[in-house]
């Protein structure tokens, strides 16, 4: 049996958990909206057509923030065709997705979910075809109190009230060829200047997320943040990254290891902050938000196919992934991955949030069923708040090449409020349990509140065909010796430990 080691101590942290960490995605892209979150023909939609069964498992998996309406559909996005009448909503082509638009459910309907699921709206602009303008009037209708005439239009909408949203993107991944209007560094880096400074003077609360690489594959990557933020730096709160991961070519560990290259992505794009900082002579600190992740076991290749052959369908079911239990796995790492690094990553959104690389999957006109990647994220989003350890972890590796990977991924939380010290941990070997120790220094731990563990004999098994296959179970081998807690993680497992402390 392997031997592992977390070491906790109190002095040592890393950094306070922003709330938005916990974030999701909507797109207007296949069946995330329609049949997704909006279904007004399904039995348990409600009166404003929302499925409430998604709205539930929103609740229950602990979602903080939305970020809506794209993607690489806000690139050719008119906002106006989401408001006012249904009736009198164009129906247009959808570049991005090859698909037809109906517009039925548009900012005011997203608003009114976003109340309703108690998530906290981010909204993106269209700067591939539109611009600063367009980015202006969106922020009136949205945040100006009354007496202009997008502020006025919202209230005749029957919004009397501002939405008051503290959070915007400009635009969506500018550095791929794949989007509308793509724009190089330097044109980019200029609009997003200009938008940023319309933005702040109508609003000043504002805060702004400029767009930094779609993937650290990019042969642009990470000469894209220098030469962006050299235009944005002092006009933006937020770089913006995003990350996809497949690889079941690989074997287990370096398919779990995955995780490890994002840190590694976002230590990078953090250096580069902090360097054009120092030239810039500022003091200001600029944040990431991490506002697409997930794992995508789809080849691009293979959702254009989709989009291509069966094309200008309204909510065709493209890209809809159905997870196993190994990419669960890689999805916790990643989630983990952003807690690390929450000094700096203040904003995150899984991508997405129904249907496609999603949690949650809905049948047309019938319920839903959760993936298995949706209980870590409900352990970290539900139990993960307050700040994050600074650990140490020593554990058997695995070598590859001259890199070294660990067994045993690991990131640790205290929640001050609620006294609890609360361990989050992949055991990455697929052959071996190990025993893990994790010494406590400055708490004294007094009681182990629940070990959840979710495991799989079988890596690709899913909750496909019999939904409640995969899910966390409740174990009772952790105990308390003096100042440390001891206890199993099995193999190729998911585990969480709420330790109380005093």
């Amino acid at each position: 049996m392997k031997q592992g080691k977390i070491i906790v101590n109190k002095v040592y942290r890393k950094g306070k958990i922003d709330k938005r960490i916990y974030g999701s995605f909507v797109e207007h892209m296949g069946r995330v909206v329609y049949s997704g979150v909006y279904e007004p023909e399904n039995p348990c939609a409600d009166e404003d057509g929302f499925r409430t069964d998604v709205l539930q498992a929103v609740k229950d998996a602990g979602i903080t923030s939305i970020r809506y309406p794209g993607g690489n559909f806000v690139s050719c996005y008119h906002w106006e065709d989401g408001i006012g009448d249904k009736k009198l909503r164009p129906r247009r082509p959808e570049l991005a997705w090859k698909a037809v638009e109906t517009n039925e459910f548009g900012t005011d309907e997203f608003m009114k979910w976003c109340k309703k699921a108690g998530t906290e709206p981010v909204l993106a602009v269209n700067l591939g075809t539109r611009g600063i303008e367009d980015a202006v009037h969106y922020l009136e209708y949205c945040n100006f109190q009354e007496g202009t005439t997008y502020s006025d239009m919202r209230k005749d909408n029957g919004h009397a009230e501002p939405y008051h949203v503290k959070t915007w993107c400009l635009g969506n991944e500018m550095d791929g060829m794949w989007q509308l209007g793509h724009k190089d560094a330097k044109d980019y880096g200029k609009l997003a200047r200009e938008t940023a400074k319309a933005m702040k003077v109508l609003d000043p609360s504002v805060e702004l997320v400029s767009c930094g690489s779609s993937l650290n594959t990019m042969d642009t990557y990470p000469e894209w943040e220098a030469a962006t933020l050299e235009e944005t730096y002092e006009f933006v709160d937020y770089i913006s990254l995003h990350q996809y991961f497949d690889g079941h070519e690989k074997n287990m560990i370096e398919f779990l290891a995955q995780a490890d290259e994002m840190n590694q992505y976002i230590k990078t794009v953090v250096s580069v902050c902090d360097y054009i900082k120092a030239k810039k002579r500022s003091e200001k600190e600029l944040y990431i938000s991490f506002d697409e992740w997930g794992v995508w076991t789809h080849h691009s290749e293979e959702t254009v196919k989709e989009c291509e052959g069966n094309p200008w369908k309204n909510a065709a079911p493209i890209s809809e992934m159905i997870y196993s239990f190994q990419d669960s796995l890689l999805f916790a790492e990643m989630l983990m991955t952003l807690l690390k690094n929450a000094d700096r990553v203040k904003i995150a959104c899984q991508s997405l949030l129904a249907n496609i690389s999603a949690m949650i999957m809905t049948e047309k006109g019938g319920g839903l069923w959760l993936q298995p990647n949706y209980y870590p994220f409900a352990h970290m989003a539900n139990y993960g708040k307050g700040e994050v350890m600074d650990v140490r972890i020593n554990a058997p590796v695995y070598q590859k090449g001259t890199k070294q990977i660990s067994f045993l991924d690991s990131v640790v939380v205290e929640n001050a409020e609620e006294k609890e010290l609360v361990v989050f941990a992949v055991n990455r070997s697929e052959n071996q349990d190990m025993e893990v120790c994790v010494e406590i220094q400055g708490y004294k731990p007094v009681d182990i509140i629940e070990h959840k563990v979710m495991i799989s004999e079988e890596p690709e098994a899913t909750n496909r065909e019999s939904h409640g296959k995969i899910k966390p179970q409740d174990r009772k081998d952790m105990e308390i010796k003096g100042s440390s807690v001891k206890g199993i993680f099995p193999k190729l497992s998911w585990n969480m430990v709420r330790i109380r402390t005093e």
